[in-house]
């Protein structure tokens, strides 16, 4: 009797720490499993396959890809319209493919003060001719090419359509194997579902909740909690309330807030809204002045305070430029 084919796998790394790639390894011995089901042809960081072998396969030749990070090259745009036509499914795979994650805290700013900042105004850097980086320069050798930096952070699902969604900074390796074994089996379900929970962290979260009223922030450094009681009721900034489940609650567990990393929960688009909507039920003040002293002096960053992960993908954009008319 002759084996069953095996499916073809692709993962692929684009504007990400990198995270996700190792997350896989997280299977432990399931990786071996992974391996009976799959081919891996391609995945830049561990197997040596080309870009230009991927380019010669049938359109629909790979029936899964896990494209982790967000679109902030033209690379990296290149290489999500390519994996999207040569894949049966693309999974946006960990926070940065599925909300535009750290890299998309840049969106606040854009490409110009970006490149002002990493290199010209950086303490360690030593630039006197201001050289850049160039999409194009010209050498005796013939000319040299480097990707568009572009001026906004895309997700994934800016940029191409996305069958499925596995959140996670990175996902947890019970969330991959949970999301491997749908796919095979074919129990999955309907396109552009997020695989996983649809609750909270706080309906993972062993810490008690007695639905207190809080009259202070504390930033992390500045209290050390009971081990006990809810972190947001002990003045902590936990994300709990705001983010989907999926993480077993793994960082309130060991008295470190939650930050949202698996994004807003069923039912929400604005991770950063549905959070400030939460807490404004929790402070402890019916006067303007005295709740935006608790949060000016509790939460200095709002926007990493709020869009740690999501920023790309919420509501919420730089403001505009207003140019001197004259």
């Amino acid at each position: 009797m002759s084996e069953e084919p095996k499916g073809k796998l692709a993962l692929y790394w684009a504007a990400s720490c990198g995270g996700c790639e190792i997350a896989v390894l997280a299977l432990n011995e399931k990786i071996l499993d992974v391996d009976a089901l799959f081919e891996i042809v391609f995945w830049p960081v561990a197997v040596d396959a080309k870009v230009h072998d991927v380019e010669k396969m049938a359109d629909g030749g790979i029936d899964v890809c896990l494209f982790n990070g967000g679109i902030r090259t033209s690379e990296q745009e290149y290489m999500a319209r390519l994996l999207r036509k040569k894949s049966k499914v693309l999974v946006a795979f960990g926070s940065c493919a599925h909300e535009g994650g750290i890299p998309g805290l840049a969106n606040a700013t854009g490409r110009r003060p970006i490149f002002d900042t990493v290199y010209h105004r950086t303490p360690s850097t030593e630039n006197p001719d201001r050289l850049e980086p160039q999409p194009k320069t010209e050498m005796p050798e013939g000319t040299l090419h480097l990707p568009v930096f572009y001026d906004t952070l895309r997700t994934l699902d800016q940029t191409v359509e996305v069958d499925y969604y596995l959140p996670g900074c990175p996902p947890e390796a019970d969330r991959i194997w949970d999301a491997i074994t749908a796919i095979v089996s074919g129990e999955l379900p309907p396109p552009g579902s997020v695989i996983g929970a649809e609750t909270t962290v706080c309906h993972e979260c062993p810490l008690k909740r007695n639905e207190k009223k809080i009259k202070k922030f504390y930033r992390t450094w500045e209290i050390i909690p009971d081990g006990e009681t809810c972190l947001l009721e002990q003045g902590l900034l936990c994300c709990g309330i705001a983010t989907r489940a999926g993480c077993d609650a793994r960082c309130p567990r060991v008295g470190s807030p939650c930050i949202g990393c698996y994004g807003p929960n069923e039912g929400v688009h604005d991770h950063g809204a549905r959070m400030m909507a939460a807490l404004s039920s929790i402070i402890d003040s019916n006067a303007p002045e005295e709740i935006d002293r608790i949060i000016r002096e509790g939460i200095p960053d709002p926007v990493g305070s709020f869009y740690c992960f999501g920023l790309a993908a919420g509501h919420l954009r730089r403001k505009k430029e207003v140019q001197n008319a004259k």
